[in-house]
């Protein structure tokens, strides 16, 4: 059991690694939407007892948010 734990907080460490580098190179207004469709299908999810539309919904529309909160300040 405790090998299990072990290899599971270690590839979900590794995926974190590998998420927060592929990030490197994009805008703040793409960080933004990506950050945004994370928040938006953990809300979903969470809303709705893990509902797989309400999950997909909510991440389109937390990416959009994400992905106009920035638009504003460019002007």
């Amino acid at each position: 059991m405790i090998s299990i734990q072990r290899f599971s907080s270690l590839a979900v460490s590794a995926a974190l690694l590998l998420a927060l580098g592929a990030c490197a190179g994009m805008s703040q207004r793409d960080k933004n939407m990506v950050v945004g469709a994370g928040i938006g299908a953990a809300g979903g999810a969470v809303l709705t007892g893990g509902a797989a539309a309400a999950t997909v919904g909510g991440a389109v529309v937390g990416g959009v948010i994400g992905h106009e909160l920035d638009k504003d300040k460019k002007k």
